[in-house]
């Protein structure tokens, strides 16, 4: 059975746990559970420094777990690459990629990569666990507070600026990959599709890579992006932490990029009348199609949102942590 505590397989008979010594519950002479096949190859690759506990999420690239660290007693997260795209040498690059490109980049609102590894067919990354949660579970309550929105996309933003001060692009910022820590601070994450000076396209020309709903209308044409993508994807997830859907929908994800290229999205205050409309404007000089004609810089959007919450944060706790974020970078 596994230990309840820290995750461990121990024989049936066992009255403790043979790694942290908990007791262990009788289960009689009933059947057991036959172990999880996924996590029991994780423990085996990841040997005895991790006791994963439980899958707590994933998507279409990989598979997400909460463990702990051995020694250390710390709470982590990896995420384990779906066994049939660790055979496949393009999805193979782009998971490493994340590795390295969040591995080069030491800020206080990036998630970082703590370790990795490749062992017996298992590509794993391992990160700290953030127990705040996502922006995405945050939207999916309906829309946000625009005072912590302006703070947490100024926060994110500060962490996308170095980024591309180093080169690194995102190319798939949504709310999804925006954690925070038990203090509420932003954090961004899953650099998996990010892209380098240093390195060229991970596909062939012509492909667009990332969610459809945040591309910039640049990125869903597959041409070459730079951090104004980056900065067309925040303003996405303002409007839809802000009136609840972002700007464009479509049946199929062609049709979302067709409108990110050829429609004007209705201004967010329409959507939303508690919006200010000195955010309203904000998020919308996000969303211009020109890259020319948005903040020419992560970090300016960033100082654009530390203004409006100067005026806007009569408590200052939010302006406070913005301010901070802006600081550090």
């Amino acid at each position: 059975m596994f230990c309840p505590d820290c995750g461990t397989w121990n024989r049936r008979s066992a009255p403790s746990c043979s790694r942290c010594h908990a007791g262990l519950p009788d289960v009689g002479d009933g059947p057991l559970e036959k172990p999880d096949d996924d996590i029991s190859a994780l423990r085996h690759a990841t040997g005895a420094r991790y006791s994963v506990r439980r899958r707590i999420g994933g998507g279409g690239m990989a598979s997400v777990y909460l463990a702990e660290h051995a020694q250390l007693r710390r709470p982590v997260v990896i995420k384990v690459l779906h066994a049939h795209l660790a055979k496949d040498a393009e999805m193979m690059e782009r998971f490493r990629r994340e590795a390295r490109a969040a591995s080069e980049l030491v800020h206080p609102h990036v998630v970082p990569i703590i370790d990795a590894g490749d062992q017996g067919g298992v590509v794993f990354t391992v990160m700290p666990y953030l127990a705040g949660g996502s922006l995405a579970e945050r939207v999916a309550r309906g829309p946000q507070n625009p005072v912590e929105v302006a703070s947490v996309v100024a926060q994110a933003s500060t962490a996308l600026d170095y980024a591309h001060r180093r080169g690194i692009v995102h190319r798939d910022v949504k709310p999804d990959n925006v954690l925070f820590d038990e203090d509420g601070h932003a954090l961004v994450t899953d650099f998996g599709i990010a892209e380098t000076r240093s390195q060229g396209r991970l596909t062939a020309s012509g492909r667009a890579m990332g969610t459809p709903h945040y591309m910039s209308p640049e990125q869903a044409m597959g041409k070459l992006v730079d951090g104004r993508s980056d900065v067309y994807a925040l303003g996405v997830v303002m409007y839809e932490a802000l009136v609840g859907a972002p700007p464009f929908d479509g049946p199929d994800g062609f049709a979302v990029g067709y409108k990110q290229v050829h429609e004007a999205p209705v201004p967010a205050v329409q959507v939303n009348s508690q919006i200010p409309s000195s955010l309203n404007d904000i998020v919308m000089k996000c969303l211009i199609k020109s890259p020319n004609d948005r903040y020419a810089r992560a970090n300016d959007l960033a100082d654009a949102l530390v203004d409006f919450l100067s005026r806007a944060d009569t408590q200052g706790d939010f302006h406070r942590t913005a301010v901070l974020a802006r600081t550090a970078s």
